[in-house]
């Protein structure tokens, strides 16, 4: 009994000391709250005052925080223009607008291109600069009074002169004058020689004008360039895939970039850099100092946000060596597609090419072979004599099918002999059923390929043979912008993807739309992976266990992956799968799997068991592992 009131007095003072301990934390939470609002209170007068007595000494010291530059750089030293002038100069292919302000290249509109929409309501042109953000700006000090000032010509007004106009260009020119003479002039020639490759490039020529008795002491000057991406194409998440800053460094073939992120990236460059680019999925804004390299490059962009209108916000600041004797600067600016054969003749003041079409990504060593060589060549010649784009893609599908036909029909010829040496594989599977005898069936195995005449690669290597071209198609459609705004059938852009069912909803890893050519791809796919598992599993063992890999989850995957890739890519894939089972039926007509059955065993019965190389090491590789086994089962 006494131990019960024990009990219970402990466990009501227990009771008694949480209560209190709570009460105790309501309690110091309420004195808390109190004194955070006092203290944000007093924080608040504080900040008002500090303001206050900010805006009061910002008052007083107007005339020298805003008026230093009437004392700094005083009237008559710097004689800017009273007013902003713009001027717009076009040829077949580009519309240029520049502005006094700067002296610079505001907007930038191809006249072939037009921004994705609907394709009844495709009409807007494609613009490369946003005028908002568009901005080059050249950084220098000039002496005067013993004193170092900065001049930034993207915060002067230029004087407009009169533009020269002849035959095939226009030359527009725009001054900064200083005093006693000097002057610093941007030229800019926009040429009309009804030819692509001069006319989307723009030459822009720096004259320093007697500005060397002015110039203070200084190595370099500063070269600063920022624009801002509209998004052109349909898909954001395509484009900003293949939107990114490039660079290269002088002498070297491959070109750099900043990478592709959906965030920011930055770099900084302590050597020399060739040009600079602000690459777009299908257009590309490049300046390329002609008469000197870049001392260095800091560079960046940042990603915009879905449905902004935007893609990236690109920046550069470099800097050009400087002397006295130094009279002008020599620019191309390159605003125009990322057309192949353009970039590819696009060169430097010596005739050595820029690799600027090294901005197209190709993929990767071979297949980069084959779409510079094979597939781009090839895309070109039709395209000049075939209209539709999808009766091309079909032409272009079946040359590369029949070119790769003999390896399709040797790694079916490869497949029937595995399927007629079978019962001898059953066989040796029985006589080989344990695990320790892994080594033995393995070389029983070698010794009936080799009786059989049967290549264990001979499957392989033709599918190892075709995957550059693989690569350098699945690399190329999306980077064509020869597809770009060419409609197929329901597709109203081959470059885009194709969208038949626009859902109200969006599918993780599949999009808010159903692709038919997607769709379609899938389905064919299906079918030939089932027709090529029930070819392969009658004459390998393991493949059974391949199947829902083979025949379900590879289709699922690329339904889900290239639901919002190319339509024409797609197009292209089910055009494949479709002639591989042609071809394929084709050939098991042809090939009898009784005759080859019959020579395999006639084969087997004549054979002296001569061994090839590969055999006979891959037997030795055996033997020294069975040994090696031998060796650890005596340890244990």
């Amino acid at each position: 009994m006494e131990n019960n009131n024990t009990n219970k007095q402990s466990i009501i003072g227990f009771i008694l000391i949480g209560v209190i301990f709570f009460a105790y934390m309501l309690y110091n939470s309420y004195q808390m709250e109190k004194y955070n609002e006092q203290l944000a209170l007093e924080q608040a007068t504080e900040q008002v005052a500090t303001q206050m007595s900010e805006q009061v000494e910002i008052q007083k010291t107007d005339t020298a925080e805003v008026q230093p530059k009437a004392e700094v750089i005083p009237d008559p030293f710097i004689l800017d223009a009273a007013e902003e002038s713009q001027i717009t100069v076009e040829n077949d292919f580009l519309s240029l607008t520049l502005s006094t302000v700067g002296g610079q290249i505001i907007d930038a509109t191809l006249k072939e291109h037009t921004k994705y929409a609907p394709k009844e309501e495709r009409h807007e042109l494609v613009k490369l600069f946003d005028p908002l953000s568009a901005k080059f700006d050249m950084t220098f000090y000039i002496k005067e009074n013993l004193k170092n000032i900065r001049v930034a010509t993207a915060e002067h007004n230029f004087d407009l002169l009169p533009v020269v106009k002849e035959q095939a260009k226009q030359v527009i020119t725009m001054r900064l004058p200083f005093k006693d003479g000097a002057s610093l002039d941007f030229v800019y020639t926009l040429y009309n020689n009804k030819d692509e490759v001069t006319d989307y490039m723009v030459e822009f020529d720096v004259v320093l004008n007697n500005l060397a008795p002015i110039m203070a002491n200084q190595t370099s000057i500063g070269v600063n360039w920022a624009n801002r991406s509209y998004q052109n194409e349909r898909s954001y998440k395509n484009e900003n895939m293949y939107t990114s800053l490039y660079y290269r460094y002088p002498g070297e073939v491959g070109i750099e970039d900043l990478g592709v992120s959906e965030g920011n990236k930055s770099k900084s460059v302590s050597s020399s850099v060739d040009w600079v680019a602000f690459k777009q999925q299908y257009f590309t804004c490049a300046i390329i100092p002609q008469s000197t390299e870049f001392t260095y490059a800091d560079m960046s962009y940042q990603t915009m946000p879905e449905k902004s209108g935007f893609i990236k916000e690109y920046a550069m600041a470099a800097a050009l060596p400087y002397t006295p004797q130094t009279l002008n600067y020599k620019f191309d600016f390159y605003f125009g597609p990322n057309k192949f054969p353009i970039l590819k003749k696009l060169t430097d003041k010596d005739g050595n090419t820029l690799s600027l079409e090294r901005v197209i990504p190709l993929g990767w060593i071979f297949s980069t072979y084959v779409s510079r060589w094979v597939v781009i060549p090839l895309f070109t010649f039709l395209s000049k004599y075939i209209e539709s784009f999808g009766l091309i893609i079909l032409i272009l599908t079946i040359l590369v099918k029949l070119i790769i036909s003999p390896l399709t029909y040797k790694s079916y010829l490869s497949t029937a002999k595995m399927r007629a040496v079978r019962p001898e594989l059953e066989a040796i599977n029985a006589k080989y059923p344990r695990q320790e005898d892994a080594v033995k069936k393995q070389q029983a195995t070698m010794e009936l390929y080799n009786k059989a005449g049967i290549s264990p690669m001979s499957g392989c290597l033709p599918m190892l043979i075709q995957m550059p071209i693989l690569i350098a198609m699945f690399r190329f459609f999306p980077a064509s912008i020869e597809l770009r705004g060419k409609s197929f059938l329901w597709s109203d852009d081959l470059s885009s993807y194709d969208s038949v069912l626009d859902l109200p909803f969006n599918i993780p890893f599949y999009g808010d739309h159903v692709s038919l050519f997607c769709l379609l791809m899938a389905v064919v796919l299906f079918a030939y992976s089932y027709m090529n598992y029930k070819q392969t599993a009658t004459s390998q063992p393991q493949m059974p266990g391949m199947k829902f890999m083979t025949v379900y989850m590879m289709p699922t995957m690329m339904l889900f992956w290239f639901n919002d890739y190319s339509s024409g890519l797609c197009y292209y894939y089910l055009l494949s799968n479709i002639i591989t089972m042609l071809m394929m039926f084709g050939i098991r007509a042809l090939v009898d799997d009784d005759k080859v059955r019959a020579s395999i065993t006639t084969k087997m019965t004549n054979t002296k068991g001569k061994k090839s190389r590969f055999q006979q090491r891959y037997e030795e590789l055996m033997r020294q592992q069975e040994e090696l086994q031998k060796q650890q089962s005596k340890r244990r």
